[in-house]
């Protein structure tokens, strides 16, 4: 059985770790940098790097960043935000990213992913999902879960896989900063649909609910909150799955 992950995530904005609750009300929550090396430490299985404000700033500042981040952790980087074009992603996985996480970009042109997963291979893809539930069922939304979709979100993750996607990256926006916990029937109803890894994201306010989303299936959960306000360490949060009979790394 494939043990699972615990990814902590850096949402970074001007160059700085940021957080905050339903995509909003960021507060400050150190340098990006700094934040990979002292989880890589505690023991995570990967990171997680979201330009949530890619638009407005410098590329060549975020690679330049991840530039130093890969060069000073020695887990997995997966780098996202903004990414629009397959020459992006070579440039972050010329950075030394080992994954880059495609969202808007894909959902305004869904070949992207066909072009990136040819040409970089599936298993350095990963399509980021934002959901917000409405009556019915989930719709997707872009630009940092400012703007809707016409995408259902279980649909989009379906067809996103079947372009080629490796791995995804679901966030419910509902839960998303609440510290109520994962938003276990979204992903329960993506995981239904596909047969990649799936990554639980929005929610977690301590290790029972990384646990939750790792025994409803999903093959990691990303956490951010918990971490950044030093609530918990990831050897915290991999202890309560290990005592819940999880395979963890």
């Amino acid at each position: 059985m494939l043990r699972r992950r615990i990814i902590p995530c850096l949402d970074v904005s001007g160059g700085r770790v940021v957080k905050g609750v339903n995509f909003v009300n960021l507060r400050d929550c150190g340098e990006p940098v700094a934040a990979a090396v002292r989880y890589a430490e505690q023991g995570a299985d990967e990171i997680c790097w979201l330009n949530i404000t890619a638009g407005d700033e410098a590329w060549g500042g975020l690679l330049e960043q991840v530039e130093q981040a890969a060069e000073l952790v020695d887990v997995p980087v997966t780098v996202g935000g903004g990414v629009s074009s397959e020459p992006q992603v070579r440039d972050l996985l010329r950075a030394g990213a080992d994954k880059v996480s495609i969202n808007t970009a894909a959902l305004r042109r869904p070949g992207l992913v066909d072009e990136c997963a040819s040409r970089h291979g599936s298993q350095c893809i990963v399509v980021a999902i934002d959901a917000k539930a409405e009556e019915g069922g989930w719709r997707a939304y872009e630009s940092g879960g400012r703007r809707p979709t016409e995408h259902d979100a279980v649909a989009w993750a379906a067809e996103a896989v079947a372009r080629g996607a490796g791995e995804l990256l679901v966030t419910s926006m509902d839960t998303d900063g609440t510290g109520r916990g994962y938003a276990l029937d979204l992903l329960g109803a993506i995981l239904e649909r596909v047969r990649v890894p799936v990554i639980a994201s929005g929610g977690a306010a301590g290790p029972a609910h990384v646990a939750d989303a790792l025994a409803a299936g999903c093959s990691a959960a990303l956490a951010a909150s918990i971490f950044h306000d030093g609530t918990h360490t990831v050897e915290e949060v991999k202890a309560t799955c290990r005592t819940r009979g999880l395979p963890i790394r």
